[in-house]
């Protein structure tokens, strides 16, 4: 299959505020190393989705499901050569502490264990979450979101560990990402870095590697695209979007963007805008993206 097969749909239902959602076919597609704010429940129809979670690479076929908690580091290629094809809901942290607080006995921060389950019966959940959104139903994909959620949490869900940071080299890993949020425009090199925080540059590197699963540089990449998605959410041009969080111009922007989203941020954006305006949303033939 060729890499022009692959098509990507990433948008918001308005009727289900904090979740993300995410019809795709990839062959070629390689995401890098990224994180996310929300949860990803990923319901895989056709193909094999091979990302590297955890230290080691995750395998995720047809009929089970990838799962991934906030804030954890991981990639994302073909692991066939016919590529994959899935449909994804990101819900919020809020909204999934939420439903676990109503449904099941966990206390604290609630999140996945495995990061790969097979229950071909809540990958047809996500896929008629997303159907439901694309036709409007506000009842159904709400009622089925909350059931899909449910049940993950209950077959693979627990808390959260917390991240604590006891150790030199992890403080000085916190006390960099702080820096690098503030520096997003103009962060300092590795060197002088590492020297403002009392550290070597490759004491630096191998300490923030393993607090956040990636170099700092990796780090600010993935920092950038978030902040850059908060302002095309807000109606912000992509140029501008990509001047404001650190590229130097909007192609600089369009191949990050699109590494670790997955979609164009013009494409991204154009979709958030159909939210406000559900009349001008492309139309997606639901026969193309049903799930078999």
């Amino acid at each position: 299959m060729a890499a022009s097969a692959e098509q990507a749909r990433h948008w918001r239902y308005a009727e289900l505020p904090g979740v993300d959602l995410l019809r795709a076919r990839y062959v070629r597609k390689t995401f890098v190393r990224h994180t996310h704010e929300h949860f990803v429940i990923a319901a895989i129809a056709e193909g094999v989705d091979v990302f590297h979670h955890g230290g080691a690479d995750q395998h995720a076929g047809p009929g089970t499901l990838a799962l991934i908690n906030p804030d954890t580091m991981h990639t994302g290629r073909a692991g066939v050569p016919e590529g994959w094809r899935y449909g994804a809901v990101y819900p919020s942290p809020e909204l999934v502490a939420e439903i676990a607080g109503e449904t099941t006995a966990i206390r604290g921060a609630p999140g996945f264990i495995r990061p790969v389950l097979d229950d071909p019966y809540t990958v047809a959940l996500v896929h008629r979450v997303l159907r439901a959104a694309e036709e409007g139903n506000a009842l159904a994909a709400d009622t089925l979101l909350r059931v899909a959620v449910t049940r993950l949490l209950r077959l693979n869900g627990g808390r959260l560990p917390q991240r604590a940071v006891r150790t030199a080299g992890a403080r000085t890993a916190a006390r960099a990402r702080a820096v690098l949020e503030e520096r997003l425009v103009d962060p300092p090199s590795l060197e002088r870095l590492a020297t403002d925080l009392g550290a070597g540059p490759f004491a630096l590197l191998r300490a923030f590697r393993d607090v956040y699963g990636m170099p700092p540089h990796a780090w600010l990449t993935d920092a950038r695209v978030r902040r850059a998605r908060a302002l095309l959410d807000a109606g912000t041009a992509p140029a501008e979007a990509a001047v404001a969080v650190g590229f130097t111009d909007q192609p600089h922007l369009n191949r990050h963007f699109t590494r670790i989203v997955g979609v164009p941020p013009g494409a991204y954006q154009r979709e958030r805008k159909n939210v406000q305006d559900p009349e001008s949303a492309i139309p997606v033939a639901s026969g193309t993206w049903q799930n078999r």
